[in-house]
């Protein structure tokens, strides 16, 4: 296999670089796991988690969980493409108290640059699913514009139970200035994981944040959120959840990346409980 490489950064190709560069891209968060790759021999572009050569990318190291090594910044632009006292966290966790769901939003209230959308891009494309955001009406409508989201692309704000089609949301025309589309019956009726959710509390406050995981593992996960207060090195509180599901598991971690934009964080969890552990597990190796 040849230790050139190319990969897709937004809409564009770049390359050549060699594979010790590729490793430090990742490192740096400008490819992730489901990045675009390319090197001689194969027959078309591969996503990064699917090539073989490229696996060790994916392991965390001893001191660095998955989900720090995978930074995505939310841009509109990137879609195309410790020792613990173990029982007193869970005593911990399980005095944390927690709506059981966030009231919906008023949408025809929320101002042009408020950052509350998030969206998952694949299904609109035939790709892999991926998670991006939040973004404002404003970015929204740019994207909308330059073709990178449409009428299939899945839309989430906080209160919602579901992922819903942009064609079928109250603020589609508000987005698009066009009328809402006609969707086919069958795809509607196409199964979507939900939204793994994450209602946070920072430094026991009674404010409640809410946002979307990803790139979850036993060592940590991203959450998408805007405006969230903590800073790298503090610790956050959270219930985690698919809604309606039995995935559900409160923990503790500390904020080890802010991502680009004040559009969430990495955490690295922190005395995480076999009972969290297996829900995780559960997760990501049952419905994946």
């Amino acid at each position: 296999m040849s230790d050139v490489w190319y990969y897709v950064q937004g809409n564009e190709r770049v390359g050549p670089v060699e594979r010790s560069e590729l490793s430090q891209l990742f490192n740096q968060g400008v490819i992730h796991a489901e990045s675009y790759v390319w090197t001689k021999g194969f027959d078309n572009w591969k996503v990064l988690n699917t090539v073989e050569e490229l696996a060790d990318l994916l392991e965390p190291s001893q001191n660095e969980s998955e989900s720090e090594t995978q930074e995505g910044n939310g841009q509109i632009d990137e879609i195309p493409s410790m020792a613990n006292d173990s029982a007193q966290n869970q005593e911990d966790h399980d005095e944390m108290a927690f709506p059981e769901r966030i009231e919906p939003l008023d949408l025809h209230s929320i101002s042009e640059e408020e950052k509350v959308f998030t969206i998952k891009v694949g299904v609109d494309r035939g790709g892999v699913e991926a998670e991006y955001g939040p973004f404002s009406l404003v970015q929204l409508r740019k994207a909308y514009d330059q073709k990178r989201i449409n009428e299939k692309t899945y839309i989430f704000t906080p209160g919602m139970e579901n992922w819903v089609f942009l064609g079928d949301f109250d603020l589609y025309e508000k987005i698009t200035g066009d009328a809402p589309p006609e969707i086919d019956a069958a795809e509607r009726r196409k199964a979507v994981r939900k939204p793994f959710i994450a209602r946070m509390l920072f430094h026991n406050q009674s404010t409640v944040f809410e946002g979307i995981c990803r790139d979850i593992s036993i060592g940590g996960l991203q959450v998408l959120v805007s405006g969230f207060p903590a800073e790298v090195g503090e610790q956050v509180s959270m219930n985690v959840h698919p809604d309606n599901s039995d995935h559900c598991f409160t923990a503790t971690g500390v904020v080890v990346r802010k991502l680009e934009g004040d559009t969430g964080f990495s955490l690295r969890f922190e005395g995480l409980g076999q009972e969290a552990q297996t829900a995780i597990s559960s997760y990501i190796h049952g419905q994946a």
